[in-house]
């Protein structure tokens, strides 16, 4: 019942939104969040350059076995003064003449040569991403020589497991 003179006031509803304080609360929590997150994700990308460096280095040295394989059954030719070994990377994909073969084919040990993923430039060659070390190179100090009996990462970096990845 509306007595004669009042006036009505209209209905109003409640302020819908977020204070200032609720905004602040929430960003302070997405930020930790994040925070929490950001290290992770950058030991998975770690993680998976390292599983990269595994496999390539694993196809690589294959391929270089595979090869001087080759060159010991006679299908390559190799000089009587040389150790077998490919005279560089390119031989494993470029191919090289199979002189058992009667019709001179060409023998490849690998399809593309992979790059090392630690390679900090990624506009270089796959050749030039990887330290080389020929059959009389020490271990302990490679070096490139007239032959490729090993490859190695360039990084100076250390693993996840805390071993140097030119030493892998």
């Amino acid at each position: 019942m509306r007595l004669a003179g009042q006036r009505t006031v209209p209905y109003r509803a409640p302020h819908r939104g977020f204070t200032l304080i609720e905004l602040v609360i929430t960003v302070a929590l997405i930020g930790l969040l994040a925070s929490a997150v950001l290290p992770l994700a950058s030991m998975t990308i770690k993680r998976e350059k390292e599983s990269e460096l595994r496999v390539a280095l694993r196809e690589i040295r294959t391929a270089i076995d595979s090869y001087k394989e080759a060159s010991a059954r006679g299908r390559v030719k190799v000089d009587v003064d040389t150790s077998g070994y490919p005279p560089d990377l390119k031989s494993l994909y470029a191919g090289v003449e199979d002189i058992g073969s009667p019709d001179k084919r060409m023998l490849y040990f690998m399809r593309r040569l992979p790059r090392d993923p630690f390679y900090p430039d990624g506009t270089a060659s796959a050749e030039e991403t990887w330290g080389l070390r020929s059959y009389a190179s020490s271990p302990d100090a490679p070096q490139p020589g007239a032959d490729v009996y090993d490859v190695y990462s360039l990084s100076t970096d250390k693993g996840l497991n805390g071993v140097r990845y030119r030493e892998w």
